[in-house]
């Protein structure tokens, strides 16, 4: 009998397209790799999203700018909201005045103390080096500074 024919005592071949590719692998090795990869693509999902949730969420403190008024060519008032999570914590806003390059001419801190509003208005005015055409709000944050502390 050949080898050629399918009999029993087949060897392996030692070249040739049989040797260079494998037998094809069985349904359960198949159905394994597919269950492994869509393991892997629902984790990876999932941790995408819990980054994209992180990253672009609903934030614990925000400040947006209501308004402004030009007060004099170096002084801008700035009306703003400040919304945050917990009313019990104190926030700190950064205030800015920009010039009409866009240049920032003028910056403050501000402390808005714990209370007991989620969403508080304040005004607040800053100083500039050039004539404002602009003030706004720069960001707010939970992180006071110790030297901004209503303790200190």
């Amino acid at each position: 009998m050949s080898t050629s024919d399918g009999g029993a005592d087949q060897q392996k071949p030692r070249s040739g397209p049989r040797a260079t590719y494998p037998a094809d692998r069985s349904r359960s090795s198949k159905r394994r790799w597919f269950y492994g990869l869509a393991v892997l693509v629902v984790v990876a999902g999932v941790g995408i999203a819990y980054l994209g949730f992180r990253q672009f969420g609903d934030p614990d403190v925000s400040g947006q700018a209501t308004g402004y008024e030009l007060l004099s060519s170096d002084r801008v008032a700035v009306q703003y909201t400040v919304n945050r999570n917990s009313p019990d914590d104190a926030v700190v806003c950064i205030v800015r005045a920009r010039a009409k390059d866009g240049a920032e001419v003028g910056r403050r801190e501000v402390l808005v103390p714990a209370g007991t509003e989620v969403q508080v208005g304040a005004r607040t005015e800053v100083a500039t080096s050039r004539p404002p055409v602009i003030g706004e709000v720069f960001g707010c944050t939970l992180n006071v500074p110790p030297y901004l502390s209503p303790n200190a």
